[in-house]
């Protein structure tokens, strides 16, 4: 018999005072709760308790073995619950990609209170505008921003919508003036992301929407380049809020248009379905969506 459920079948006999009782706690018969008991008494070839027809009592050495029993059941109890914490801790290196802006403005800084959460895993994070793939990159997690494709081997979670900000130094505007409209830009220098020959800048205000070509000298294929340009007081700038509103505060840019709606761009985290079992990519994904979902808390 195993020693241990043995301790078990012991214990519940001492604590419940008989023999078919504990037989009924440890879901057995009275006759294999006895047979439980005998095993221990022969293994230590001591009596553990004096039985009668309708009494049991334990014997001196059989209350010093039960204190053992219950010592070590606790230390096993203990012991394996310390491993199963082990076991579905998240734990190990993951491997995550996020578009350049995202990842930059948005991701790496939350970074410190994730590790902080999980201190067993690392993460290294890849930050590239490039299209990535989960497999063959050998990615776990992967932001995207814009409409995704249909793949049915992937699971997107959605995240809050990438906002846009449209803005301009405070030195261009007192040089080339405020805008009025949308339809202003016409006459204005505005910063292209890329080497587009023609930009189209859509707004709505109410249920109205207009697209507004717009050009400029400065074209930029990277979002903190078009910033630093538009601080620069090259032109107008149409970027990710995450980007442009640190300086709307603190006054080295001015928000054009407030009350127009720009285009939201939906974001996901994507990832794939089997790998959902691993802890470490499901606290990276629970940490996500807490931070960038519909409803964040930060």
């Amino acid at each position: 018999m195993d020693l241990l459920d043995s301790m078990k079948v012991y214990v519940c006999t001492v604590e419940k005072g008989s023999l078919s009782a504990a037989a009924d706690a440890c879901g057995m018969s009275a006759t294999m709760a006895g047979n439980h008991v005998r095993a221990l008494e022969q293994r230590l070839g001591m009596q553990l308790m004096h039985r009668t027809t309708r009494r049991q009592h334990v014997t001196a050495f059989g209350e010093e073995y039960y204190a053992r029993c219950k010592e070590i059941l606790r230390l096993v109890a203990e012991t394996d619950a310390q491993a199963l914490t082990m076991r579905l801790a998240p734990a190990g290196t993951l491997r995550v990609s996020a578009p350049v802006t995202f990842g930059t403005e948005a991701l790496a800084p939350v970074l410190s209170d994730y590790l902080a959460r999980y201190p067993q895993v690392d993460v290294e994070l890849d930050i590239s505008d490039r299209f990535v793939d989960l497999m063959a990159d050998g990615y776990e997690a992967i932001i995207r921003v814009g409409q995704l494709p249909p793949d049915a081997n992937v699971v997107a979670r959605p995240l809050a919508p990438y906002r846009l900000m449209l803005c301009a130094s405070p030195d261009y505007l007192a040089r080339r003036g405020v805008p009025d409209t949308p339809a202003d830009l016409a006459s204005h220098d505005c910063l292209a992301f890329g080497a587009a020959s023609i930009n189209q800048w859509r707004f709505q205000h109410d249920h109205d929407v207009c697209q507004v070509p717009v050009t400029g000298r400065v074209k930029i294929n990277n979002g903190q380049a078009l910033r630093t340009a538009a601080l620069q007081g090259l032109g107008i700038v149409l970027q990710p809020t995450i980007l442009l509103e640190a300086d709307v505060r603190a006054g080295r840019l001015v928000q054009l248009f407030p009350e127009y709606g720009l285009p939201e761009r939906p974001m996901h985290i994507v990832y794939l379905p089997d790998r959902y079992r691993s802890p470490k990519l499901r606290s990276f994904i629970d940490f996500i969506v807490e931070r960038f979902g519909e409803v964040a808390t930060a």
